[in-house]
């Protein structure tokens, strides 16, 4: 994904309260054929009845905190949560118990274990919980530009930034923009999450 593709300059703003669902619903958009995401809720009609709910709880937080951005009309969107700010765990994980595959129920336990090993929790980390780009408007550079919105006003704090990419063709992006594996989340028959760390700049 490259900025080349991008005809006029961006436009990114903060994602308001009265634009949370229309947020999910592009979220929704951008990860409909996500491995981590089909491997825990197979049927589409699963999908699309409970992946607005997940979402909100696993990054949700971040629209209240000021930390949600959405680029040109909602062509994507960024969830980060700030330090401090955690996801929605018992929510996620009641969605997780009454909706997933009872394939992925039988590892998710292990799975989860994993993220919560990986997950760094410094008071002066980010965590990008969800980043999407509408699957009509996917390589064309909006990604990487809400990469590097955030990642700017970062460095100027001299924080510490981290995700998992539960898609591989993700991977180069994320390192593009200074993020670095450091190891591999699998458990069972789950498909591979990778998380990825992108150390502190100096303050600017």
């Amino acid at each position: 994904m490259t900025d080349k593709g991008l005809v006029n300059l961006p436009s990114i703003s903060v994602i308001d309260e009265s634009q949370r669902n229309l947020t999910f619903a592009i979220m929704s958009a951008s990860f409909i054929a996500d491995p981590i995401m089909r491997w825990l809720f197979p049927s589409a009609q699963t999908f699309l009845a409970v992946f607005h709910d997940f979402a909100n709880a696993f990054g949700g937080r971040a629209i209240e905190h000021g930390a949600g951005f959405i680029v040109n009309d909602f062509c994507g969107a960024a969830l980060w949560l700030p330090p401090g700010v955690e996801s929605d765990d018992e929510i996620m994980g009641q969605i997780i118990e009454d909706n997933a595959s009872p394939a992925a129920l039988e590892d998710i336990e292990g799975f989860m274990e994993q993220m919560a090993s990986f997950h760094p929790h410094d008071d002066d980390c980010w965590y990008l919980s969800m980043i999407g780009v509408d699957a009509v408007h996917q390589g064309s550079g909006y990604g990487a530009v809400l990469m590097k919105h955030v990642l700017l006003e970062i460095d100027k704090r001299g924080c510490k930034a981290y995700l998992e990419s539960s898609n591989p063709r993700n991977i180069s992006l994320y390192q593009r923009h200074g993020f670095e594996a450091i190891g591999s989340i699998q458990s069972g028959r789950s498909p591979a999450m990778t998380p990825m760390i992108r150390p502190r700049a100096s303050a600017v």
